[in-house]
């Protein structure tokens, strides 16, 4: 008596629905059928009572009996019952009003739809506008820590290799003096294996090293940096900065410098591992050039060439 569960009703909502609308149909029906009988019946009764029994018979209005006109209102009546019942039902019942709900979901669906599209087109040209005005704003911003001429310089072979295993691949005694009496009391700029290819910093030269590890410890003076826009704005102050490697560091820079000094080592290294990017002569325009050959103390002939932007 205590333990039994309630017992829930497996019929779920929509069945429901659809039980009652029908047991409402059914009440309907027997409330017409019920009106008819009577009308039928009360019909018989009033000629009946007219006719042949005499009540009234004396009221007649346009040749006809009064039972004729209770009659006939009856069953305008009895007609109207029977159009709500099967005709208007069917255009105004529960299905009539659900077609009319779904066909105004419809149409709001479909309002939202295009109001969405077009808010995507216009947020992707406001995406591509501030993309744009982002990018230009970066453009403006490096050209105004850009208060000096940077330079990139380099060693370079035919094939544009620079090293190996982060490290030269030849040894050009005059080149070492050449990068010296050039860079010496500037700023060099360089990718953090560039700097860890130095036994120590270079003397007399302010090393900015660009690095994305957190931490990185270097010597007292040696200025870190996240990036090259960071490293370039980080040597503002001074008037030829140099960019000295590595490759990909030489790559990010070659559409920000003003100058290039090149050391165009004669002959190809296939061995290397690191390459300078090709100089576009359409933007860049050789200004001076000149040429060592191969002696006792230089094992390659080579050319120290000065290319300025066009």
């Amino acid at each position: 008596m205590f333990g039994k569960k309630k017992q829930v009703s497996s019929i779920d909502k929509e069945q429901l629905e659809l039980i009652e609308n029908a047991q409402k149909r059914i009440k309907q029906k027997k409330r017409l059928y019920i009106h008819f009988v009577i009308f039928l019946i009360c019909s018989v009764f009033f000629i009946v009572a007219n006719n042949f029994l005499g009540i009234g018979e004396t009221y007649i209005i346009a040749g006809q009996g009064w039972w004729f006109y209770i009659v006939l209102l009856w069953l305008l009546v009895l007609i109207y019952h029977f159009i709500t019942v099967f005709i208007t039902n069917k255009f105004m019942g529960k299905d009539w009003e659900k077609q009319q709900l779904d066909k105004l979901v419809n149409k709001q669906q479909d309002r939202i739809d295009k109001l969405k599209e077009k808010f995507v087109k216009e947020e992707s040209k406001i995406a591509q506008t501030q993309a744009y005005t982002e990018t230009r704003e970066d453009v403006v911003a490096v050209e105004k820590k850009k208060t000096s001429e940077l330079t990139i310089i380099v060693a370079a072979g035919e094939n544009n290799a620079i090293g190996k295993d982060n490290d030269l691949i030849w040894h050009l005694s005059d080149d070492l003096k050449h990068f010296k009496s050039l860079t010496n009391g500037h700023h060099i700029i360089m990718g953090r294996k560039t700097f860890e290819s130095f036994p120590k910093p270079l003397p007399n030269r302010t090393h900015i090293v660009i690095t994305r590890q957190k931490d990185y410890k270097v010597p007292e003076g040696v200025i870190i940096v996240n990036s090259l826009n960071d490293a370039i704005d980080a040597a503002r102050h001074d008037k030829t900065p140099y960019i000295i490697g590595g490759g990909e560091i030489y790559k990010q820079a070659m559409s920000l410098v003003d100058k290039l000094e090149i050391t165009r080592v004669h002959a190809d290294f296939e061995n290397a591992d690191t390459f300078f990017p090709e100089i576009d002569e359409t933007k860049w325009q050789e200004v001076s050039r000149t040429t060592h050959d191969a002696d006792e103390k230089h094992a390659f002939a080579f050319s120290f060439i000065t290319y300025i932007r066009k």
